[in-house]
């Protein structure tokens, strides 16, 4: 009897330590399950407003130099395969780049069809001029962007340092389906900096800053506000946005987003309340 007493306490302790070391290993925390929230209106957020930086970038490329040199290929005989136009004669005047209606392959790796427009008055580089760029038909890798984008450049009194202020009301199709339009809506007031490349005729080497807050609607329907407290870090030579933090409230309540730490990955994170979530961000 005394030697199943003492078993019993041995057993009883065992599995009292086992319990306490269960109690103090944390479980893993489970992933975001719900589509928004995992990877959704961040990969839309990044893809939207790069395609919209994009299209202001090329609009200046195009309205700084009157060609397309560093947009696209040359053909066989050494020129751009981009066309680019403009009317002075009229008023508002009007910045025309073609890419053609077949898919172009540019200086970027992209390809491009249609084409972009800028209305504006002055001479392009005007400060204070509002420029409204839009679209005809136009893709970028197979998705279609469409609707406006309003910019009006501010000069500072530091040379070189001047920026844009951008009122953003632009979509893209995610569907290659004309049958089946699938969009994404981005809304808002932004402020948009030029923080790298601004000294080469390299648009690959070209970075944004982007500060403000917009609205985004998903093809769900979902609506979310994107306020940006970390200005978001846009590089023409990255598929994704490489850094900044973002105050995200939608139906579910607020969120915070972090694109990161600056590197060109798909790689974000989430934070629902205390509980942080890494995201994998698509094009």
């Amino acid at each position: 009897m005394h030697r199943i007493s003492n078993f019993k306490k041995g057993a009883f302790f065992i599995a009292i330590s086992m319990f306490l070391l269960t109690a103090c290993t944390p479980s893993p925390k489970p992933g975001v399950t719900d589509a928004d929230d995992n990877g959704g209106y961040a990969s839309d957020g990044s893809r939207i407003e790069l395609a919209t930086d994009d299209a202001i970038s090329i609009a200046d490329e195009a309205g700084n130099l009157y060609n397309g040199a560093y947009i696209s290929v040359p053909n066989g005989l050494g020129l751009s395969t981009t066309t680019v136009g403009t009317d002075t004669t009229s008023s508002p005047h009007t910045l025309s780049i073609r890419f053609g209606n077949t898919d172009l392959v540019c200086m970027d790796g992209r390809k491009r069809r249609g084409s972009i427009f800028v209305s504006y008055n002055g001479r392009y580089t005007d400060p204070a001029q509002v420029h409204t760029i839009f679209f005809d038909n136009y893709f970028i890798n197979g998705t279609q962007l469409l609707g406006t984008i309003l910019t009006t450049r501010v000069d500072t009194t530091i040379t070189g340092n001047w920026y844009y202020n951008v009122q953003v009301d632009d979509s893209l199709n995610m569907s290659q389906d004309p049958l089946q339009s699938q969009f994404v809506i981005w809304t808002g007031n932004l402020v948009r900096k030029w923080i790298a490349g601004y000294g080469t005729n390299d648009r690959n080497d070209d970075v944004f800053s982007i500060s403000g807050s917009a609205t985004l609607v998903r093809p769900s329907g979902h609506s979310f506000a994107f306020g940006i407290s970390t200005p978001l870090q846009m590089a023409i030579g990255c598929d994704f946005a490489e850094s900044g933090v973002v105050n995200v409230t939608g139906v579910k309540g607020p969120r915070v987003l972090n694109y990161g730490d600056g590197n060109c990955d798909h790689n974000a994170q989430l934070s629902i309340g205390t509980n942080v979530y890494p995201l994998t961000l698509t094009k």
